[in-house]
């Protein structure tokens, strides 16, 4: 089984520092949608790990966040793609919880869920959160320049091992090459 682990906010849909948080504000970046489709035709299971601490902020509940995950499903079956599952942890930077990335947990979680190991793992984030989860759980780390990615990229802290690529259909025309 093939499987890629995507954060949403800057690598599937632009990222606000307000946070995203109504439908109407959220907004696929170019060729985000297709480049999914293209990876759940060549037999990718795409799975969505995303931290959005804005409902422990009362930005937006979880209903909300629902029905922006709704939209989120509907464009991408729109263009032929769909995802596996979407784990979202909804708590802020102070409730130490294991979910919330750099933690490894939702990944732990999703391993489990699949009763798989994660190891090797293409995991596509934008920050340094991203990154070293998964790190932590052996993934293989992947970088984007699209939301916070360019500033990521200057980060001395950014692990060596990180592959970096302009957005994600750059990330996906490799693997997809690669496994041909």
């Amino acid at each position: 089984m093939s499987l890629i682990i995507l954060d949403r906010d800057g690598v599937i849909n632009r990222d606000s520092d307000d946070f995203i948080k109504s439908p109407a504000e959220w907004e696929p970046i170019d060729g985000s949608l297709e480049a999914i489709a293209k990876l759940n035709h060549a037999g990718y299971r795409v799975v969505v790990i995303t931290n959005q601490s804005g409902v422990a902020r009362g930005l937006f509940d979880v209903n909300t966040l629902a029905k922006i995950h709704s939209k989120m499903r509907r464009m991408l079956a729109q263009v032929g793609g769909k995802f596996e599952a979407i784990i979202f942890c909804p708590h802020g930077p102070d409730d130490d919880c294991d979910c919330r990335k750099p933690k490894s947990g939702a990944f732990e979680e999703l391993a489990h869920r699949l009763r798989i190991d994660l190891k090797g793992i293409p995991a596509v984030g934008d920050s340094l959160r991203d990154i070293s989860a998964a790190l932590a759980v052996g993934a293989k780390p992947i970088l984007v320049r699209t939301g916070k990615g360019i500033k990521t990229e200057q980060d001395p802290q950014l692990p060596v091992e990180t592959v970096i690529y302009d957005d994600l259909d750059a990330v996906v025309t490799a693997l997809l090459e690669h496994n041909h």
